[in-house]
């Protein structure tokens, strides 16, 4: 007489059987950086949504000067619960693209590679991501 096949577990028992990590746990609950997660909300609610990058140096550059807003990837946590962005004061642009630029392409650590995010009404985000 043939054996009896065992049930195989459906996709719910799965799923119920696996334990989520928790956030005090190491390897809790991760943040995506705004380039990974191909977008990102800042703190007025507002979705920003990447469109193009990495960006040449030239349009980098001209996006230092002529995007509505600018931003230079910080150093975060990756336990954080959310990722908000710095967004530079106008003063501060000319010198944090000089910094961004001199990293690009760079043999060593840090390097900075320039993305554009847009949002739905059309404000445009160059975002300089930094890899260390």
């Amino acid at each position: 007489m043939p054996k009896k096949q065992k049930r195989a577990a459906t996709l719910a028992e799965v799923v119920a059987a696996m334990q989520s990590p928790s956030a005090e746990e190491p390897g809790g609950s991760h943040v995506l950086p705004p380039v990974a997660a191909r977008g990102f909300t800042d703190a007025d609610g507002c979705h920003w949504r990447l469109v193009r990058g990495p960006l040449d140096p030239r349009r980098a550059k001209r996006l230092a000067v002529g995007a509505d807003v600018m931003s230079m990837g910080e150093y975060y946590d990756d336990q954080a619960q959310c990722w908000l962005p710095r967004f530079l004061a106008e003063a501060e642009r000319p010198a944090a693209w000089l910094a961004a630029r001199a990293r690009f392409g760079a043999a060593d650590l840090p390097i900075h590679e320039a993305y554009e995010f847009t949002t739905d009404d059309g404000r445009v985000l160059l975002f300089i991501e930094t890899y260390c």
